[in-house]
């Protein structure tokens, strides 16, 4: 994996967990949107799904098609931000684990590495825009599904694709002890309300929703 792309993690983890128990069967079209260095990407591709994965990163489009390359995994690997390679396509399962933790305001968006995780005071800098123009690429009974911090709104997530016709829930959870970067900025996310005082650890959710058919 080339420096700088996002390594599987806890995170990376437990939507494998959710893709595992949709049990795409081959055939399947799916999308892995902000793939990084295409883990969940290629897991689905070895069950015969017909995978896209995109990501806006060089050095994770170049490790994707390495780790596909190397695994003989067909996978397409598209570069750019978010649905804009795919506009137009649909899909029967939507993979997402954005960057989604929240971070000071600097005047400026997130840079360098950061890039992989840094998402706005809200952590919803990507997570909205998902939220938003997923379900239009969802085809008829296609399921989404999403990771992301309990300090970055799971009910805003739901809400919001709630709104846009889908059926959503969270289907697992799981705490986990503050990695480097939520401990570097502890005390400002406890200012910010979004960290009880004693607190050292965070929740993940998997959110599914699905689009009726």
């Amino acid at each position: 994996m080339l420096p700088g792309v996002y390594a599987p993690q806890d995170d990376t983890e437990l939507l494998a967990e959710a893709l595992h128990e949709v049990a795409p069967p081959p055939g399947t079209r799916v999308l892995d949107v902000g793939t990084g260095s295409g883990a969940l990407a290629l897991e689905a591709a070895r069950r015969g799904a017909e995978v896209t994965a995109v990501d806006v990163s060089r050095r994770a489009v170049w490790t994707v098609r390495l780790n596909a390359w190397l695994r003989r995994l067909p996978v397409r690997i598209r570069r750019g931000n978010l649905f804009a390679p795919v506009r137009g396509r649909t899909y029967d399962l939507i993979l997402a684990n954005p960057p989604y933790v929240p971070a000071p305001d600097t005047g400026r968006g997130p840079r360098g590495r950061s890039l992989a995780w840094d998402a706005g005071c809200d952590g919803r800098l990507l997570l909205d825009p998902i939220c938003r123009d997923a379900p239009a690429l969802l085809s008829p009974g296609g399921t989404l599904l999403i990771v992301h911090s309990a300090l970055s709104g799971p009910d805003r997530t739901l809400e919001l694709l709630r709104a846009a016709g889908l059926k959503a829930a969270v289907v697992r959870r799981r705490w986990i002890p503050l990695g480097p970067v939520l401990r570097s900025r502890a005390d400002w996310l406890r200012r910010c309300g979004l960290l009880a005082p004693a607190e050292d650890r965070e929740e993940l959710v998997v959110i599914r929703a699905e689009r009726p058919c």
